[in-house]
């Protein structure tokens, strides 16, 4: 049983692709890209040494001009990253070798995240499975269990080397003479899983 599961390459969906593989599935790692940069790298060099399955996704450049217009318009990026991440989804979703969709979304997420009419709608209109391991858990549960599996790299978000949507979502708010700190918070952190620990 195969699941294609979105993944950055961080301690959320590198968690859920761990758990995935410990309930029997067979998980091959998808990180999307809109092109502009190879950010995606990083992601794949995580999922070699945890020994997955990768590839890249590429979604129009279109999508994320939407989302970048968005995030200026309303000076935050809640609703871009949220867009990017159904579209993603439904991108997976919609590929005819695909009939299990997961993602590392967890349970105080607030974005990115599907309501459960959302999710529904997503597995009915695409005749897809969605799974989302971490959706019963919380910031202090995942954070003991990935400190036990993995060795993470903390770095600011505008810093860190990562394969996550919000990369080039960035880039281009630069592209377009916008500095993302005017819109992304300022000290917010997030983590690169660098391999497995103790081996």
């Amino acid at each position: 049983m195969l699941v294609h599961h979105l993944y950055s390459g961080g301690k959320d969906s590198s968690l859920a692709a761990w758990m995935l593989t410990r309930l029997g599935y067979d998980v091959e790692l998808v990180t999307v890209s809109f092109g502009l940069l190879d950010n995606w790298r990083f992601a794949r060099e995580t999922a070699e040494k945890l020994g997955f399955d990768h590839k890249i996704l590429y979604l129009p450049r279109e999508m994320l001009e939407k989302a970048a217009e968005m995030a200026m318009e309303e000076g935050h990026p809640n609703n871009a990253i949220q867009f990017i991440h159904e579209r993603a989804l439904e991108a997976l979703a919609s590929l005819p070798e695909v009939e299990r969709v997961s993602d590392g979304t967890r349970r105080d997420d607030r974005v990115p995240i599907l309501d459960l009419p959302k999710a529904r709608s997503l597995e009915d209109r695409f005749n897809v499975a969605y799974i989302r391991p971490l959706l019963g858990l919380g910031y202090k549960t995942i954070k003991e269990l990935t400190e036990r599996l993995f060795v993470i790299e903390m770095g600011e978000s505008e810093h860190l080397e990562k394969g996550d949507y919000e990369v080039e979502l960035r880039h281009l708010l630069r592209e377009k003479g916008i500095d993302p700190l005017e819109i992304f918070p300022k000290s917010h952190y997030q983590s690169r899983v660098m391999g497995w620990k103790g081996l």
